[in-house]
């Protein structure tokens, strides 16, 4: 077995494997992960996308793939075929993880390293992440099959007013963002909610990129200060299977909480999903976010694994 650059080996063929880990994620997540797929293969054929392979007699059957953002690095994804059912495998796994770890803890100028890897069950892959400095952060993947969505009798405040996402909203949305997060743990595994700019390349990634499916504004909701008619709180839904919706953010700035503002949102989300026929509507939050995670069990939310993030500051 023999590890090999993905910059300097774009004549490898991925899809064969891309197509292995396509069907890992609808069975894992229901998510249909082809959109990403073709993402990653045309940012491999452009020479673009750093990473490593694992290639055994001309055979590639494992890859792990990174990314720079100014002085940042994030590892994209890490996927080896069978990689959750034998041990030799979970070895290539861990020998991906190192290379990549080293070279982007090596890279000049880049200060910080992130990494959630939500089809690796939590702690199977955290070595090589704990013994060279990561904090751990433990996260939900939490699934609610709509027919069994816990409808809110109560709606928000008098005050504020729950309306479907627009255009105009990045901007305001993005300052919503940075409040929120200020001093919340989420704000320590992912740092773009420490700046509106940050913020802004958030939201941007969100609408614009597949790579956390696509997203769905007819399921995405502000609510607003029916008073001073800002952007108080909101829902991006993003659709990840062709009936499976997935949460991809949801706050409400921090003078606005216990208003069921919150709750307003997701029950705007799970009634327009329903409507169109979806099935099921999937989030990701972190263990400890107590509230949050209190809040989703109470709307019938079950926790279908239990994932890491992993975050490096030099």
């Amino acid at each position: 077995m023999e590890i090999l650059d993905l910059r300097h080996f774009s004549s490898v063929d991925l899809r064969p494997l891309l197509d292995d880990e396509t069907q890992l994620w609808s069975r894992l997540l229901s998510w249909d992960y082809a959109g990403s797929a073709e993402m990653i293969l045309r940012y491999v054929d452009a020479k673009i996308l750093p990473g490593y392979a694992a290639v055994d007699r001309g055979r590639v059957f494992g890859y792990s793939f990174f990314v720079y953002e100014g002085n940042k690095g994030v590892i994209g994804d890490l996927y080896v075929v069978n990689g959750n059912r034998l041990p030799d495998a979970r070895q290539v796994e861990l020998r991906l993880l190192s290379h990549v770890i080293e070279t982007l803890q090596q890279s000049p100028g880049i200060r910080r390293v992130e990494a959630q890897l939500l089809a690796h069950d939590a702690d199977v892959v955290s070595r090589p992440f704990l013994e060279t400095g990561f904090q751990r952060h433990p996260r939900l993947f939490m699934v609610l099959p709509l027919e069994n969505a816990v409808h809110e009798k109560s709606g928000p405040h008098p005050d504020v007013e729950i309306r479907p996402w627009m255009e105009a909203d990045y901007q305001p949305s993005a300052a919503v963002i940075t409040a929120a997060y200020r001093g919340h743990v989420d704000a320590q595994i992912n740092d773009q909610y420490h700046t509106l700019s940050g913020s802004l390349r958030f939201l941007n990634n969100i609408v614009r990129f597949p790579g956390c499916g696509v997203f769905d504004p007819e399921s995405s909701f502000v609510a607003l200060d029916r008073k001073a008619r800002g952007v108080i709180g909101l829902i991006l839904c993003s659709r990840v299977r062709n009936d499976v919706g997935h949460v991809t953010q949801v706050c409400v700035l921090p003078e606005y909480r216990s208003r069921h503002i919150g709750e307003s949102l997701i029950a705007a989300t799970v009634t327009n999903l329903r409507k169109r026929g979806f099935s099921m509507l999937s989030l990701t939050v972190t263990e400890a976010n107590a509230r949050a995670v209190a809040l989703y069990r109470r709307l019938n939310f079950e926790t279908k694994r239990i994932f890491d993030a992993f975050v490096w500051q030099g």
